[in-house]
């Protein structure tokens, strides 16, 4: 991930007990899902529908660090976090905390497309404005 980057969304997500996987703690796949409903929240707040048909964003890579094993009972904090932004892509970063403490750190690239054509589009110009201010600030 860059050197600079934007806090843009933060949410809460409670750990459930369907999370856990044989070995006592949370799947791996499931902290995809706190990735996904993080960036969700935040492109909703965005006033973007995340649906189908006509412009909208997609993730076209995601990776996941798992630095100590969630179990249940537990609330995640999800921060995500927006790098520098080309035409029609954003790098995001997201990290995944339980009281404070640095549970896993992820990322993804965010690309706005056409979803008839399946060819990229500029980002919207409200979107780009609500994560470039100040983005260009360390954190």
């Amino acid at each position: 991930m860059e050197h600079r980057k934007k806090l843009v969304h933060v949410t809460s997500i409670p750990i459930r007990w369907g999370d856990m996987d044989a070995y006592g703690h949370v799947n791996n796949t499931v902290y995809f899902r706190f990735m996904e409903q993080a960036r969700v929240e935040w492109i909703e707040a965005m006033q973007v529908l995340v649906r189908p048909g006509g412009d909208g964003p997609v993730i076209i890579n995601a990776s996941c660090t798992f630095l100590k094993p969630m179990t249940y009972p537990g609330t995640v904090e999800v921060r995500t976090y927006v790098g520098h932004a080309g035409r029609s892509s954003v790098p995001t970063h997201v990290e995944m905390l339980i009281d404070g403490e640095l549970y896993a750190e992820g990322a993804a690239k965010v690309v706005w497309m056409n979803t008839q054509s399946g060819k990229s589009v500029p980002i919207p110009e409200h979107v780009r404005a609500s994560f470039e201010e100040d983005a260009a600030a360390p954190t």
